[in-house]
């Protein structure tokens, strides 16, 4: 089970760029890639405009390495991932962006998170 699951993620990786770790992230702004690291914690900000929600990757709040960003439109598709996914390894894959130097991806669809 998780060679296939290897497996997908890196094919998914192939498809859609390249394959990173974290701190390798900032050096592909711009570009599609999956980026995988270890969830260290999260914010849903459900009184901000657009109730995003910021998962932090290697690091906790502000010190971490690559941020998931999940819009409150699209928050449903993934059941409270700041809580549910905490501790967990995971790879997300999508347009590699930054935000006040931190890179992120933002995401929509649970297909995009393994």
């Amino acid at each position: 089970m998780k060679s296939i699951l290897l497996t997908s993620i890196v094919a998914t990786g192939l498809l859609f760029g390249g394959f990173y770790r974290t701190d390798q992230a900032a050096t592909h702004i711009g570009e599609n890639g999956t980026v995988c690291g270890v969830i260290t914690g999260g914010k849903y900000a459900k009184s901000s405009r657009g109730k995003p929600t910021f998962i932090n990757m290697d690091g906790r709040y502000p010190y971490h390495k690559f941020t998931i960003l999940i819009w409150g439109e699209n928050r449903h598709n993934f059941n409270s991932p700041e809580q549910r996914l905490n501790g967990k390894k995971v790879c997300v894959t999508g347009f590699i962006d930054s935000h006040k130097g931190i890179p992120q991806i933002e995401i929509s669809n649970r297909s995009q998170l393994k």
